[in-house]
């Protein structure tokens, strides 16, 4: 296949899917990673795509905000693994929040094993997660202005969030940047992030690898203000090094679970 058919090929995916993944690439089309960077770096040139960490994307703005629909298709697999491994931070008996996000629903998913949780969200889909009649589990959703990501923000959001006291926020972020901070396209749902951190004891965000140097309109807090990153483990190790440098702690999941030993021999 020719550099501009294949060039092509990843126009198409960038298109119908807002990104796509190198490792994705290598297997439909039977080249070279490093092929595939080229191709990528081309495109860039041209401003076709925007060159992320291990894949290309759609080109936007800071301002352009994904909807919840065309995010969820992207690094399953890896908002997978973020969430395995963060819903060990979750004590049973704990309050804990979440923001809105793909990544915070995958959580979501992960904290209908632990027990007795009083959740605060501002997510709607959170809420349907983990709303279950008889689980001992209480689910506190804010109100508020629904945004593209299907988070509740604003002054209603802001009023829920007042005055109260949460062990653990699980916050997903559209973008995280060593300068930039922790930043989203929305400059309401800035505001009620910094609501829903000024809440918790502990701030634990999780973002797979992908979301590393992407930067939206508004900056909401610095990397230092991160008690807890959880992200995967198709982090550079030189981007390990250097987050690890501003977070207080800095988790890598490995995105393939562990296999049961019973099902060797």
């Amino acid at each position: 296949m020719l550099a501009h058919q294949r060039q092509e090929v990843i126009l198409d995916a960038v298109r119908a899917h807002g990104g796509v993944r190198i490792a994705d690439l290598v297997d439909r089309l039977g080249v070279s990673e490093m092929t595939l960077r080229r191709d990528i770096g081309e495109l860039s040139r041209q401003g076709l795509v925007a060159r992320v960490h291990g894949g290309a994307a759609a080109v936007g703005r800071t301002s352009e905000e994904p909807g919840f629909a065309a995010k969820s298709t992207l690094r399953t697999a890896a908002k997978e693994a973020v969430a395995r491994a963060a819903v060990r931070l979750a004590d049973a008996g704990a309050s804990v929040a979440l923001s809105a996000g793909t990544t915070t629903v995958a959580v979501a998913g992960q904290l209908r094993a632990v027990p007795d949780l009083t959740v605060v969200t501002n997510s709607p889909r959170v809420a349907d997660v983990l709303h279950e009649p008889g689980s001992g589990r209480t689910v506190v959703l804010t109100g508020g202005v629904r945004t593209p990501s299907d988070a509740l923000v604003g002054p209603v959001a802001h009023a829920g969030l007042a005055g109260l006291h949460v062990d653990v926020l699980f916050l997903g972020v559209h973008g995280l940047d060593l300068r930039a901070g922790l930043t989203t396209p929305n400059l309401l749902e800035a505001d009620t992030n910094r609501a829903l951190m000024a809440c918790a004891s502990r701030v634990v965000v999780v973002a797979d690898a992908s979301k590393l140097g992407v930067v939206g309109l508004a900056s909401f807090a610095p990397l230092d203000d991160v008690d807890v990153l959880v992200t995967d483990d198709s982090l550079s190790p030189d981007d390990r090094t250097a987050l690890a440098e501003h977070v207080g702690e800095l988790v890598v999941a490995p995105t393939s679970p562990p296999q049961d030993p019973e099902d060797h021999p």
